[in-house]
C-alpha cells in the first residue's frame, strides 16, 4: 500500500510541475514560430492545462481501465466549476465577458447534453468516441475562425492574454527543453498516478470510477486552479473563466473521446447517469445563470451591465462540491446507498 500511496503524491506532484513547463515551453515554441497569441491562447495553453487529463485517460484506457477516464474526465468538469471557479471567485469576484455568454458558455452546454445523450444508454463505444473527437475538431475550428473573423473586423479580443507571458521572450532552445521535458514528465507521472490510484482502488475495494472522480479528478486540475487564481488576481478575469470553459471542452469531448477511442467503455457504472452527469449538467447551466448580468452589477463602458461571479456564488459553487464529495464518500463507505 505504501509504494501506491507514494507513486499517487509524486505523481500528482511531477503532473502539475511538468504541465506548468510543458505549457511555457509551448507557449515559447509557438511565439518563435509566429503564432499569434490567439493560437497560443486557445490551442497550446488549452490543450496544455488538459494535457493530464488527456494523458491520464488514454494510459488508463490502455491498462484496461475506461472507467478511471470517465470518472476522471467528469470529475475533474464537476471540479473546474465547483471547486476551482469557487475558490477563485471567493478570493476575488470574477468579472465575465460578453463572448463568453455569447458564444462560449452556450457551446459548452450544447456540448455537455450531448455527453448525456451518448452516455445515457449505459456504454459509450468507439463510434461514440469518434464523434466526440470530431465534435471536438468542429468545436475548435469554430472557435478559431470565431477569433480570426473577429480580428479582421477590428473588434477586441478577449483571447489577447499572454502578451505579458515571460515565456513569450524565452531562447528556442530552452522553450524546446521545457516542451520535450514537459511532455516526458507528464507521461511518466501520468502513468504512476494511474498505476498507484488503481492499486489503492483494489486494495481498499473502491471503484476506480470513485478514485477516478475525486483523487484523480483533482489532481489533474491542480493546473487549472493555480493559473485561474493566478488569472483572476492579476485582474485578467476574461481567462480565469475561459480556462474553466475550454478544460471542460477539452474534458468532455477530447478526454472521453480518446479514452473510448481505445478502450470502448461496454458498460458504465450507473452512478456516472444518475449522479455524475447530472451534477455536471446542473452545475455548467448554474455557471451559465451565475454569470448573467444582474440588477445591481457594474456598468461597462458600452452601457451594458457586465456578467460577474461575485463572492457568495462562488460560496455556493464550494458547498456543492463538498456536498458532492460527501455523497461520494458516503455511498463508498456504504452509508447512503
Amino acid at each position: 500500500m505504501v509504494l501506491p500511496v507514494v507513486a499517487v503524491v509524486l505523481g500528482l506532484i511531477i503532473l502539475v510541475w511538468s504541465a506548468d513547463k510543458f505549457v511555457d515551453g509551448a507557449v515559447g515554441v509557438a511565439s518563435f514560430c509566429g503564432m499569434s497569441t490567439l493560437l497560443i491562447g486557445m490551442v497550446v495553453v488549452g490543450f496544455g492545462t488538459s494535457a493530464p487529463e488527456m494523458v491520464v485517460s488514454a494510459i488508463s484506457a490502455l491498462q484496461g481501465n475506461p472507467a478511471l477516464a470517465l470518472g476522471n474526465a467528469y470529475g475533474s468538469n464537476i471540479a473546474n466549476i465547483a471547486l476551482i471557479l469557487g475558490v477563485t471567485a471567493l478570493i476575488t469576484p470574477v468579472i465575465v465577458k460578453k463572448s463568453a455568454l455569447k458564444r462560449d458558455l452556450p457551446v459548452l452546454i450544447a456540448i455537455t447534453a450531448v455527453a448525456v445523450l451518448l452516455v445515457v444508454d449505459g456504454s459509450v463505444s468507439r463510434l461514440d468516441g469518434v464523434i466526440l473527437l470530431l465534435l471536438f475538431a468542429a468545436v475548435m475550428v469554430f472557435n478559431i475562425w470565431s477569433e480570426l473573423r473577429a480580428k479582421k473586423k477590428g473588434e477586441f479580443l478577449d483571447t489577447d492574454i499572454l502578451e505579458n507571458d515571460p515565456a513569450e521572450k524565452a531562447p528556442l532552445g530552452k522553450s524546446l527543453l521545457w516542451l520535450l521535458l514537459g511532455l516526458l514528465l507528464l507521461v511518466a507521472s501520468s502513468r504512476a498516478l494511474v498505476w498507484g490510484a488503481v492499486e489503492i482502488a483494489q486494495a481498499l475495494g473502491v471503484s476506480d470510477l470513485l478514485i477516478g472522480l475525486t483523487i484523480v479528478a483533482v489532481g489533474t486540475s491542480l493546473p487549472e486552479l493555480a493559473s485561474s487564481i493566478a488569472a483572476a488576481r492579476k485582474g485578467e478575469d476574461d481567462l480565469a473563466v475561459g480556462n474553466i470553459i475550454g478544460s471542460n471542452l477539452f474534458n468532455t469531448l477530447a478526454v472521453v473521446g480518446i479514452a473510448s477511442t481505445i478502450s470502448p467503455m461496454e458498460k458504465i457504472e450507473s452512478m456516472v447517469i444518475c449522479r455524475d452527469l447530472p451534477v455536471m449538467s446542473a452545475l455548467t447551466v448554474l455557471l451559465f445563470v451565475f454569470c448573467l448580468p444582474m440588477r445591481g452589477s457594474k456598468i461597462g463602458a458600452d452601457g451594458k451591465r457586465i456578467g460577474r461571479i461575485n463572492r457568495i456564488e462562488g460560496t455556493v459553487f464550494l458547498v456543492a462540491y463538498v456536498g458532492y464529495i460527501g455523497v461520494l464518500i458516503a455511498q463508498a463507505t456504504g452509508v447512503l446507498k
